[in-house]
């Protein structure tokens, strides 16, 4: 009887630790990570690390800004463009990406948020506007750990108030 019950709790073990396993494949290797999406992504866009490795999230890593110019430059670029909506809206459009170690960026995914910090469609044409405004971005810096070059995500909020960004962060 002793053997019977061990036999029987050591294979439903056995079963739950199958379905666990199958059940962690399916999330990402790292939270946060995004993943490839045929209807979003371009396909020429490759990770530099192998997909079983994570890559660096932005607050890892060197503390400073891996921008070429930093974010001034940025915001001078932004300044020019004249990027606004008609809809005077106040709130959040964030713009998170991946950039990887030839510093080229990818994965791009668009946020919205009100004031409130509810998710929301703020403005659809204005967050296209600075999605297309954030991929023109061309001056990213791989950073570097011991020695090798790291892809890693970053992102841009734009501070949206009366239908004009009034600030990039972070």
């Amino acid at each position: 009887m002793i053997k019977a019950v061990c036999f029987l709790a050591l294979f439903s073990f056995g079963l739950i630790s199958c379905q666990t396993e199958k059940s962690r494949s399916q999330y990402p290797v790292t939270v946060g990570d995004i993943e490839f999406d045929e209807k979003l992504d371009d396909p020429a866009f490759k990770k530099c690390t192998p997909e079983k490795l994570i890559s660096v999230q932005y607050y890892q890593g060197s503390k400073e800004f891996g921008y070429k110019g930093e974010k001034w430059a940025i915001i001078e670029k932004l300044e020019k463009e004249k990027i606004s909506s008609e809809t005077k809206k106040n709130g959040y459009i964030t713009v998170r990406f991946l950039v990887n170690c030839e510093g080229k960026t990818g994965l791009f995914r668009v946020q919205q948020m009100n004031a409130d910090l509810t998710v929301t469609v703020l403005d659809k044409e204005l967050g296209d506007r600075l999605l297309r405004f954030t991929k023109s971005l061309d001056g990213w810096i791989p950073k570097e750990i011991k020695g090798f070059k790291v892809g890693y995500y970053q992102y841009l909020t734009y501070k949206i108030e009366n239908g004009k960004v009034s600030e990039v962060l972070p």
